[in-house]
């Protein structure tokens, strides 16, 4: 292939109607077609990245291995086409304008004048120019957040223009716009996509292919409709309806031949067809019936929908309930109610497991912490994610080692026995005030203990896993806490971190430090979540 091809995925209508699941499943497809893939996500916000955004108020932070803090549909990139994402998939105004000033200062631009056309745009180009190269790609999905009658969007879009400029047969715009079926009419309505579709065409750019997000799939007569507005073909206007999974979306398109009519258009040639592991997943979690209950205890329930705030953590209890043929019903207990009234605790007998995820600050910790003990004495499986880990921590010196005053250095500054403390490195940054991406992030080792879970699990000593954390487990209390019955599992060898924690008296309590929720695959569930389960089976 002489030249990379670039698709622009936009939004029309309204947002969250599934533009990140929509570009994932079309790189998927074009990945099953033969064709090496990359995907970018770019965010209008002037945030530098996703890290200082509340995750119930903008959804899940997802780590890249590098230690990137990017948007959550990076997490669907990656569970979709097993490509690793890094900084450069993901793309900010706020990286943008930076990037431009810093060039301005540095004399880059020679003494020209900057301006916001064209040298946002041109930034932006020159970003997604980059992603192609690293990454070695044939083509490239460039998915662009929110939709297309906001201003912050413009100057993307115009950037999706300039290229097409310059490469008119390389350049493709695919747009995602909601069909609305009023309840009172009972009928598809496109009046809002012509719309979406008019405002695009105001930007200089015409759509290629148009997915039409709905209930149901699109009528034909809609179709037809829409045909007209737009002057495309009915074959490129491809009903986009709810499915039972986010896995059955690329089985879906291929149906409606989306893979074969977007090679068509780029003027390219299918190489093969490989779309199996996804229509037998499809198959499979359609037909099974037997469901296992797995409780969240967390705490961002308030703004946004839980599924927003834990995707991964979703997807990673979806992937191990999936291999052992098992329907996962997700129950969500928000820990505050715990610290006010303890006879509430005896609502996690209704699960077979609990998960304690990641988060930041001492609201609902309490409550963690007597979930955490509820799990340890009643033996129902545990396991810790991150924060999760260092509840499970300190409620054992609390109620183990007896250490009542036990916490982290985060939640309580002024504790006697700090078991979990700020590391080193992070003093300074706390003070002044250096909170964007400055937290241990990325990939790291660990090597784990012949004798643990852990080990069992993973079944190799050494692994790499993805961490976002400022606190850490305090080795002056390590062997108190090996005397009296917790295994340490893990450690990073580098800086002699523990990175996993297990309880031995118990039939599975484990904590990382880590997040190994950003590491599972539909069709590989990651070890731990897969072993969690299986001791959710045997209780």
């Amino acid at each position: 292939m002489s030249n990379p091809k670039y698709i622009f995925i936009v939004g029309g209508v309204m947002s969250s109607v599934g533009k990140g699941v929509a570009a994932a499943s079309i790189a998927k497809i074009l990945q099953s077609k033969g064709y090496k893939v990359a995907n970018i996500k770019a965010d209008m916000y002037v945030n530098i990245d996703a890290g200082t955004i509340r995750p119930a108020e903008h959804g899940e932070v997802f780590v890249g291995r590098d230690g990137i803090e990017a948007d959550q549909d990076l997490g669907n990139y990656e569970r979709f086409t097993g490509q690793i994402c890094t900084a450069d998939n993901y793309i900010t105004t706020g990286q943008v304008y930076q990037e431009v000033i810093r060039k301005e200062r540095n004399l880059e631009y020679n003494g020209e004048d900057v301006e916001v056309v064209p040298d946002i745009p041109n930034e932006i180009i020159r970003r997604i120019k980059q992603c192609q190269k690293k990454n070695k790609a044939e083509i490239v999905i460039i998915e662009f957040g929110g939709t297309v009658g906001e201003y912050q969007v413009l100057l993307f879009l115009e950037a999706a223009r300039m290229l097409k400029a310059k490469n008119p047969t390389d350049v493709f715009t695919v747009i995602v716009s909601y069909l609305p079926t009023p309840g009172l009419l009972g009928e598809q309505k496109s009046k809002p996509t012509q719309y979406a579709i008019r405002t695009l065409n105001s930007a200089g750019i015409q759509p290629d292919l148009i997915l039409c997000r709905g209930e149901k799939p699109a009528m034909s007569d809609i179709k037809r409709t829409i045909s007209n507005v737009c002057s495309l073909p009915e074959s490129r206007i491809i009903s986009a309806p709810d499915v039972y999974s986010i896995y059955d979306v690329p089985v879906y398109y291929e149906k409606e031949k989306l893979g074969q009519t977007l090679l068509e258009i780029m003027n390219l040639k299918v190489r093969q067809n490989n779309l199996q592991d996804f229509k037998k997943l499809s198959q499979k979690i359609k037909w099974i019936k037997k469901t296992i209950n797995i409780g969240v205890v967390g705490k961002y329930f308030n703004f946004k929908s839980c599924k927003d705030t834990y995707i991964s953590v979703i997807e990673s209890i979806n992937h191990a309930c999936w291999l052992r043929s098992l329907k996962p019903n997700v129950l969500w207990f928000d820990a505050e109610k715990y610290e006010k009234d303890k006879n509430k605790l005896k609502e996690l007998d209704e699960t077979t497991g609990i998960i304690v995820p990641g988060g930041f600050g001492r609201r609902g910790t309490e409550g963690m912490i007597l979930a955490a003990e509820y799990a340890r004495k009643n033996k129902i499986p545990y396991f810790g994610l991150c924060l999760g880990m260092q509840i499970m921590t300190i409620e054992f010196a609390r109620n183990v080692l007896r250490l009542k005053d036990a916490d982290s250095t985060e939640l309580n500054p002024q504790t006697k026995h700090p078991v979990i403390c700020i590391m080193e490195d992070q003093k300074t940054k706390i003070e002044n005030k250096d909170y964007g991406a400055s937290m241990r992030l990325g990939a790291y080792p660990a090597k784990l203990n012949k004798n643990s879970l852990s080990f069992k699990a993973y079944k190799t000593n050494k692994i790499l896993e993805r961490h976002r954390h400022r606190y850490e487990f305090n080795n002056l209390y390590k062997d108190r806490f090996e005397n009296k019955g917790m295994r340490i599992a893990g450690i990073n060898p580098e800086h002699d971190l523990v990175e996993i924690v297990e309880v031995i008296d118990h039939p599975w309590m484990l904590g990382v430090q880590f997040h190994p929720e950003f590491q599972s695959r539909p069709l590989q569930p990651h070890p731990l979540f897969r072993e969690f389960i299986k001791a959710c089976i045997k209780k």
